[in-house]
């Protein structure tokens, strides 16, 4: 219908219409809390829009009471994927994570502060599990978490980062105030560069009420100033040391982005990025050959080809590189897991068919010995069905292959090697094959993705 002609009130609609849409792409995104100024702003303007359209006279006429309901709806649905953005279990449980991180920072920011960078093993050791924590929350593929788990990731990993640039620069700097008249005033602005780690850790982490991002950069940028106003001319050591200093301060500014960094879909959509493409492509090539192998009852050929490939597609992952970002370490070792598993379970194929040929060596064996074989042959068959399982841990099948697992791991601790050391060796492969199937299993079934 030609807008020329439609009547005034649905023109005022469509109108509204083309705004709440644009606010629209602002909500699907929202990452952050109900606390947050961006939450009141988007509930705010969304609210605006309900009025608007309240005010709409439909002069009683039905179309325009349907369309004016319409849309009513689509600001309430909208106002509800809000709510629901900001109030999620895994956005929360984002959050918990963060609380901790922030907890972890007060107690162990003061050495930074006093100019020092002397961090313990605890901090250390807290932050990176609280990184592996982040990497694991589940987000379904909603954008709003993704991003925020993102967003929050990007945070502490960051502050990793600065830690380790601290100690690196420990080791190398500062020189000796004898060396230079300069020198004193380099190392001066060094202690000033590493109360500035610590502000910036702070700021990071949302646990800093005196400063602001722009005072920061202020005092960095301030802090250049004075070392590209010294005379360091004819001292290689003294520029080189200088340069140094420069480039740490250059490398704490660029933290100062990280916030519109966030803001990129590329940065926290990961099916875009370069990285998980090409590890998707190995897993696409990995599950070629599985399905292959699992047609293929007996075919030494087959799995001496496919060994060689499966080894040549590890290679490929290793080239794989994940920058700073854990998800992406994380997505390639699970990848690294499901290639090795198809080769675990080549080699066990192998060597059971290649045990069927020297029966008489077989007959002499040490009964323990034998049991150990027995117990591996029942894994082979067992793997085969976990390498094929595509369900869940609520499945009866997911279930059943568990216990059949926890089984096969009773039996080989019945078994008593009697002393025997060739016997000891195979059970204890035996036992960490068996453990190394479990663990698969479950990682096929935690519902992980990037």
């Amino acid at each position: 219908m030609d807008m020329g002609n439609q009547h005034p009130s649905i023109k005022r609609l469509h109108e509204i219409q083309k705004e709440v849409k644009e606010i629209e792409q602002q909500v699907v995104v929202f990452s952050g809390l109900s606390t947050d100024r961006d939450y009141k702003k988007l509930e705010r303007s969304l609210t605006k829009q309900l009025f608007e359209i309240d005010s709409v006279d439909t002069e009683g006429k039905g179309d325009i009471q349907q369309a004016r309901k319409r849309a009513a709806q689509e600001i309430e649905r909208l106002l509800k994927e809000l709510e629901q953005n900001a109030n999620h279990p895994r956005r929360l449980e984002i959050e918990a994570i963060f609380k901790e991180a922030q907890s972890l920072v007060e107690r162990e920011i003061t050495p930074f502060y006093k100019g020092g960078n002397c961090i313990s093993d605890e901090f250390e050791e807290g932050i990176q599990d609280i990184v592996l924590r982040l990497t694991q929350v589940k987000t379904g593929g909603k954008v709003s978490l993704r991003k925020a788990r993102y967003r929050t990731l990007t945070k502490v990993c960051a502050v990793q980062e600065i830690i380790e640039s601290g100690v690196k620069q420990q080791l190398s700097l500062p020189l000796s105030n004898d060396a230079h008249p300069s020198v004193s005033k380099i190392n001066s602005v060094m202690c000033d560069v590493n109360k500035a780690r610590g502000t910036l850790i702070a700021l990071l982490m949302g646990v800093s009420s005196n400063d602001t991002c722009r005072h920061l950069s202020c005092v960095l940028t301030g802090l250049i100033a004075d070392l590209d106003a010294l005379d360091v001319c004819g001292h290689t050591e003294i520029r080189n040391y200088r340069k140094e200093v420069v480039e740490e301060i250059n490398k704490l500014q660029k933290y100062l982005d990280l916030e519109e960094e966030a803001d990129s879909t590329q940065a926290y959509d990961l099916a875009q990025n370069q990285s998980i493409l090409k590890i998707e492509e190995i897993r696409k090539k990995m599950k070629e050959i599985n399905s292959l192998l699992l047609k293929t009852e007996n075919a030494s050929d087959l799995f001496l080809g496919s060994r060689a490939e499966l080894q040549g597609l590890i290679a490929r992952l290793d080239e794989v590189s994940p920058g700073k970002n854990p998800c992406i370490r994380e997505a390639r070792r699970r990848a690294v897991i499901e290639v090795q598993t198809l080769i675990t379970y080549i080699d066990l194929k192998e060597a059971l068919e290649k045990r069927k040929i020297y029966s008489e060596q077989i007959a002499a064996e040490h009964q323990s010995h034998k049991a150990v074989w027995n117990v591996l042959g029942n894994l082979s068959q067992i793997q085969q069905e976990v390498i094929s399982f595509d369900g869940n841990r609520t499945d009866k099948n997911y279930m059943r292959l568990e216990e059949l697992l926890t089984k096969q791991l009773l039996a080989l601790d019945a078994v008593d090697p009697q002393g025997d050391e060739r016997c000891k060796t195979a059970r204890k492969q035996a036992v960490k094959l068996a453990q190394n199937i479990l663990y698969y299993l479950d990682m096929k079934t935690d519902e992980w993705e990037y």
